[in-house]
């Protein structure tokens, strides 16, 4: 059935008329419904997608094609969409209608989309398993009791089970990359800039980035290729435009040097996870590629450097959320201080209080040039070691998660434990570098393991170049969790 197909795929096939974006969306919906239990979704609009789909049927009948005419897609709950419940995982913002889209949803809108839903989402996008919404737990359809990862698990458990084929992300130290590897596809956090984050809700703005989760390469230049680009109302964005997809595509391993940093290979690393990285190292090796050992001397810094800086950001960028101007009110207060305090007890929940808690210490009074300067210090740091391996190399590869899906409830008592899922992934977002998620086998549990590609600053097509030409050479990203 139409699941079974890739996002270009399905796009070939509505526009040589094959099938209706009415049959496609209304085949996602059904399969949405009907796997509920992955509690994948938190609002679905039915009828709102239904009409933009007999919209996008009637353009296609006059030739009219967009980029994703016709095509269903999800969007992260953390994007602002017009008329639409916007929570971002939050009893925070339980009841909140956005009054205006986000600009990565507004591009794809352009470009034909037709959006389902929205999906379900680390509170904030604070979490690494998807274990912390006010919604619920979202469960990895490769084993239900295990989680997607997160902060984009909802996404990418929808990919993954076959109820949409494609669906935005953001990253903020490897909430694409690490669900992505997690339940078996490819996720893309472009580099910093690269897509607006206007509108996306913000946890920590000097790291979050919004991008595409998909089952392979060639979908995920498709969507990057209608949400990059140039926004004025954006002031991190860059004034580059989206790479063309031939460029993202086309490219000859020959000669071409991978970088292997010993860091990311060491007994940390669960063992199969490691043999299936380098048996698929060894693919681009028969490509043509050269293996290059290169070192990231100050990644081990990379958890205390991230875990500093994201919490101080989110501590300054969740202060609105005070009961007054939208979101969750306290009917517990009878002064403005009671309320205040009592709506941001009630609406926030406690992974989030955590990180508010740890980044309004880092800068206080007496405690900002220890804490936060010194982490800002250390980020530079990171940033030069990249640029040290990239005079070495073309890209790097290794591991994207030290572990592959690990059981619901088994690090929610352990918060360093859970922080350490993202070991491989925040350097990549405090250099602010483009990082590619994409499967390259399963471990003896029949768990996907995957693996990351890391590119220089806005090259994004050489780690969608890499991942295509592996992709043509392997079936990994082909398979999908029994049942679905």
């Amino acid at each position: 059935m139409f699941h079974e197909y890739s996002l270009t795929a399905l796009r070939d096939m509505l526009r040589r008329r094959e099938i209706s974006s009415t049959e496609l969306t209304r085949h996602c919906l059904d399969r949405i419904n009907e796997h509920r239990d992955l509690n994948a979704f938190i609002t679905i609009d039915e009828s709102g997608a239904m009409a933009t789909a007999t919209a996008a049927d009637k353009r296609l009948g006059q030739g009219e094609q967009g980029l994703l005419t016709g095509i269903p897609i999800a969007h992260k709950d953390i994007f602002c969409t017009k008329g639409m419940l916007t929570t971002c995982g939050s009893k925070m913002l339980e009841t909140f209608v956005s009054p205006y889209d986000a600009t990565v949803v507004d591009r794809l809108a352009r470009e034909g989309a037709v959006l389902v839903g929205k999906t379900n989402m680390d509170e904030f996008a604070m979490g690494s398993s998807n274990e912390t919404s006010f919604f619920g737990v979202v469960k990895n359809p490769w084993d239900p009791k295990r989680v997607p990862g997160g902060s984009s698990g909802g996404s990418a458990a929808a990919v993954a089970a076959g109820l949409v084929p494609g669906a935005t992300g953001t990253d903020t130290g490897g909430s694409i990359r690490q669900p992505a590897a997690f339940c078996g596809l490819t996720g893309l956090k472009p580099s910093y800039g690269r897509v607006s984050r206007y509108g996306m809700i913000a946890f920590a703005s000097s790291l979050d980035q919004g991008g595409p989760i998909t089952r392979n390469a060639e979908d995920a230049a498709l969507m990057l290729r209608c949400m990059a680009g140039f926004d004025p109302r954006d002031s991190t964005s860059i004034d580059e435009p989206a790479p063309e997809l031939a460029s993202m595509l086309s490219i000859d391993l020959k000669g071409l040097r991978i970088g292997l940093p010993k860091e990311f290979f060491d007994d940390s690393v669960q063992g199969d996870v490691l043999e299936k990285v380098r048996e698929a190292v060894a693919v681009f090796e028969r490509l043509g590629a050269t293996l290059v050992d290169v070192s990231l001397p100050n990644s081990a810094a990379g958890i205390p450097c991230y875990y500093v800086i994201a919490p101080a950001e989110a501590s300054s960028n969740l202060s609105r959320f005070d009961g007054v101007r939208f979101g969750h009110r306290s009917q517990d207060a009878a002064e403005l201080l009671d309320l205040y305090e009592n709506s941001r007890a009630e609406g926030f929940g406690e992974e989030v209080k955590r990180r508010i808690l740890i980044g309004t210490y880092a800068l206080s009074a007496g405690y900002y040039d220890a804490y936060y300067l010194k982490a800002q210090k250390i980020r530079r740091v990171i940033a030069q070691d990249f640029a040290a391996a990239f005079e070495q190399c073309d890209i790097i590869v290794g591991p994207t998660s030290p572990t592959t899906a690990f059981p619901i409830g088994e690090k929610t008592q352990d918060p360093v434990a859970m922080y350490l899922n993202d070991i491989f992934t925040n350097t990549v977002n405090l250099a602010g570098l483009p990082g590619l998620s994409i499967p390259c086998g399963f471990d003896t549990n029949g768990l996907p393991v995957g693996m990351q590609l890391i590119g220089r600053f806005m090259d994004e097509a050489a780690l969608l170049g890499f991942a295509h030409q592996f992709q043509l050479e392997t079936a990994w990203h082909q398979s999908v969790p029994t049942g679905f």
